[in-house]
């Protein structure tokens, strides 16, 4: 008897744990986002709403009242860099991010508490920034959305968008350059002896971001990268740094070396562009 009870109450347990386990979908359904700005990832995770023939500005949410941006749990803005919000810096991490809504002008909130439901706890005193923003008129949205919009190399606009009203905030991620190079310096004092591909699409990276003020030290990437092992590649980017340095005698005899070097491969590397530079070098002599 004892026996068959405790099989009762295992059963039972097991029963319980599989209906705790169910996923229940939700009204305002999840949604994740994520863009990367230069070398920087930024990413957001909020509940959709929908208007649904409700009033929702000064309505189903209150001028002046702090919202969470969304439904269900806080809305959160993820960086994985510092950046800049509308020429404000926010450090990177993850933050509650909450807004307050009022007809000419929203308050944008980043909270270091990013783990609420929705902003009934939110604490003003665990501010990271708030910044000023202008809201806009638009065409209806019936599914609040937040959206990148107009991506470049080192600039974003957010854009809050639901029922007639969107909401935009830039995003900069400031030195991308600056940061990839620490790192490639970090990088080159750890290559490996037999490694000659790191060195040489380092010194690549700065002749093709035109960082003219590192070439000198480009070079001594390349040369690493050349002393390993000669390739039609690493000789190119020599050349070429050498050609932006105006060392036209130097960049000359480089680019010939490494046009023959190509011809001779197998398979034999396209030395045209190359060619052409060279002719070119060799009239402004």
């Amino acid at each position: 008897m004892k026996k068959i009870n405790l099989i009762a109450l295992l059963i039972l347990i097991f029963s319980l744990n599989a209906v705790a386990q169910i996923s229940f979908p939700r009204e305002s359904q999840r949604q994740e986002i994520i863009q990367t700005v230069g070398d920087t990832k930024i990413a957001v995770v909020y509940h959709r709403p929908n208007v649904k023939d409700r009033k929702v500005w000064d309505g189903l949410e209150k001028y002046g009242a702090v919202w969470r941006t969304g439904a269900n749990e806080n809305t959160t803005f993820e960086t994985s860099n510092d950046i800049k919000i509308n020429g404000q810096t926010l450090p990177k991490g993850k933050y509650g991010l909450h807004t307050i809504p009022n007809k000419d002008e929203w308050t944008i909130i980043f909270n270091k508490v990013n783990s609420e439901w929705g902003s009934f706890n939110y604490d003003q005193k665990q501010d990271a920034l708030r910044v000023m923003v202008k809201p806009m008129t638009a065409n209806l949205q019936e599914t609040m959305a937040i959206n990148f919009e107009n991506v470049k190399a080192n600039t974003s606009d957010v854009v809050i968008a639901w029922e007639r009203v969107k909401v935009p905030f830039t995003i900069d991620v400031g030195d991308i350059n600056g940061r990839v190079l620490t790192d490639i310096r970090t990088q080159m004092g750890s290559v490996k002896a037999d490694d000659f591909r790191t060195p040489a699409q380092a010194a690549g990276w700065v002749l093709n971001s035109k960082m003219t003020a590192n070439y000198e030290e480009a070079l001594k990437w390349v040369d690493a990268s050349i002393k390993t092992r000669e390739t039609f590649g690493n000789l190119n980017i020599k050349a070429r740094l050498l050609g932006g340095l105006n060392r036209q005698a130097e960049a000359i005899a480089t680019a010939e070396k490494a046009i023959q070097v190509g011809k001779a491969a197998t398979p034999a590397a396209n030395t045209t562009d190359l060619e052409k530079m060279v002719a070119e070098w060799k009239t402004s002599k």
